[in-house]
Formats: C-alpha cells, structure tokens, sequence
C-alpha cells in the first residue's frame, strides 16, 4: 500500500461522499486497511485534502503553463489551454471534483497554503487572455472576470459530462473555445 494508492482511494471517496461526509474508515476501507494502519500513512483527513489539492495543481500546471508560453497568437494558445484543460478533468474527474468542490472545506492555515498554487494557475489564463487584448485579437475590458467566467464554465463540464454522450470532451472544449473567442452575436 502507498501513499499515491491511499491519496487516489480519498478522491474517490471525497467525490462520493463529499470530504465533510467522508471519514478516515471510509478511506481506509477503500484500500483495504485498518483504520489505525492508515494513520501510519497520513496523519489526518485535512492532510490528505491538501495532498491532493496539491496533486491537482502541479499536474495542471505541469500540462498548462507549457501551452501559455508558446510562440503562437492568443487565440490558439487559449484553445489548446482550454482543451487541455478539458481532457484533464475528464480523464481525473475524482481528483479534479476535489480540487473543484472541496477545496473550500481545508482549515484556514491549510488554505493559506493551497491559495497560491491556485493563483499561479489562474495567472496563466488571465496573462494569456491579457496578451490577447495587447495584440488587439481579444476585445475584454476585465481579463480578470473573463479568465474567472471561463474557468467556471469549463469546471461545471465534470458535472454533467459523460464520455459516452453525445459530445466529445474534445468537441466540448472547441464550441468553448468557440464561444468565447466569437460570442453569440451573429456578425
């Protein structure tokens, strides 16, 4: 049993039961352990939400930041960013509903140290929208609320998105990109 085995079974289970309905027998369970060998693992629940919180981000920001610096137009870049990001949810929906729905429930101390990992991810969305608006592709007055409107357009996805339905999360991500770029005004 390792500590990637027992942070992987918490997902699921935070996901399930949420991290408030969760508890330390419920994780234990899931890997097949006694509830007091797990504590030779983790130390506690609150732990074990900011290992994972921790775990989102550096995988998203290992995936993302490569794509923000690229050398092309701000458009491509924001599409490949968005259907990156899309495929990542999809493909760790247990891990990515944590990082979406839980993180509120880390103690405050436990907070400070997740916030600016959250910042650094937000930052590429909005410098790459920012770098749009100064090559005069992208019209936005608040990169800042555009770059928030488009993250939580795309972190709803894994709440409704089923792989076997009738869109892909590859087409999902492109009528995204679509709609943000182009709007819904007809020209």
């Amino acid at each position: 049993m390792t500590r990637e085995d027992i942070l992987d079974a918490a997902a699921q289970v935070f996901r399930q039961k949420g991290f408030h309905g969760a508890s330390m027998n419920d994780i234990a369970e899931a890997v097949n352990l006694q509830k007091a060998s797990l504590y030779h693992h983790v130390s506690s629940k609150q732990e074990i939400l900011l290992a994972l919180l921790d775990q989102a981000l550096v995988l998203l920001l290992e995936k993302i930041s490569p794509l923000s610096v690229q050398a092309i137009p701000a458009d491509k870049k924001l599409q490949q960013m968005v259907r990156a990001y899309l495929c990542i949810l999809s493909d760790n929906t247990d891990l990515a509903a944590v990082l979406l729905f839980e993180h509120r429930s880390l103690e405050r101390r436990l907070h400070a140290r997740h916030v600016p990992n959250r910042d650094k991810f937000e930052s590429l969305w909005r410098e790459v929208i920012s770098e749009g608006v100064r090559a005069r592709l992208f019209k936005c007055d608040n990169p800042a609320l555009a770059t928030r409107a488009l993250l939580g357009i795309m972190n709803w996805t894994i709440t409704w998105y089923r792989p076997d339905g009738e869109l892909s999360i590859e087409q999902i991500a492109d009528q995204y990109s679509n709609l943000l770029l182009n709007g819904l005004l007809k020209k």
